[in-house]
């Protein structure tokens, strides 16, 4: 296997990037207003108000409809598994595809068997991100269910507590599924490296500069900031009127 030091420089930083950004990304967030610290807070918000209401029927179709989104990449996470997989059986008709595209670099059958092994693995992992997401639905689904109705109209503290561990059960099935999308993304760019190692380094970098600026530098972003900082104002107005 004819595997170059571009090659294993590229492989490097590719790991590099995929790690360290998501290292970076969850320290980060403990200080930095972001999309999922901001939406951490606003799934607080929605489980408060959550307590409060008799009829619950539009917060089951908001989970429902979270829900499907989650389902539709799973099922298309084996779609592409299966195409991938096929592939292995095609590797010298992918080897004369790539071999006739313009400044790409010189192919070989292993190589290419590996490259579509890293594929395999990221979308495994991503359909393990996704059914995982799935399942912790399903259990704030079984919390939602389970939750009474609190009488004081949010000044309960026992079931503000556990509207807020209905919060960390859905925050914790979002990091699933932007983990899982996170793995697409990176999938992008090992495609990349299919015709050059340069370009698989070049669109690593691509990756973790396009995730950093919609997680962290997104117009998204400051809309959903500006909305918690509304929220949160109006509960220290319910605290207040409550204490009077």
């Amino acid at each position: 296997m004819a595997v170059t030091v571009l090659d294993l420089i590229s492989f490097v930083c590719f790991i590099c990037c995929w790690v360290g950004y998501t290292s970076f990304a969850r320290r980060k967030a403990k200080t930095t207003n972001c999309i999922a610290r901001c939406l951490h807070q606003h799934r607080i918000h929605w489980m408060n108000e959550l307590m409060t209401r008799e009829v619950r029927v539009g917060e089951a179709a908001l989970l429902a409809n979270l829900e499907r989104n989650i389902t539709f990449f799973a099922s298309t996470t084996m779609l592409i598994l299966a195409g991938v997989l096929t592939l292995f059986a095609q590797v010298e008709r992918l080897e004369a595809v790539i071999a006739s595209i313009p400044y790409t670099a010189t192919p070989n059958d292993a190589l290419i068997q590996l490259k579509l092994s890293l594929l395999t693995f990221i979308f495994v992992m991503a359909f393990f991100q996704f059914t995982w997401s799935m399942r912790q639905y399903g259990f704030l689904n079984v919390m939602v269910g389970a939750a009474p109705i609190d009488p004081t109209g949010g000044a309960d503290d026992r079931l503000r507590c556990y509207a807020k561990q209905m919060a960390i059960v859905q925050d914790q099935a979002a990091h699933s599924y932007n983990y899982g999308l996170r793995a697409y993304y990176f999938a992008m760019a090992v495609l990349s490296w299919f015709f050059h190692p340069a370009l698989f380094i070049v669109t690593s970098l691509f990756v973790v500069y396009t995730l950093y600026a919609r997680e962290f530098n997104s117009k998204a972003v400051v809309a959903i900031t500006s909305g918690m900082l509304v929220l949160d104002e109006q509960e220290e107005k319910k605290k207040a009127s409550r204490v009077k």
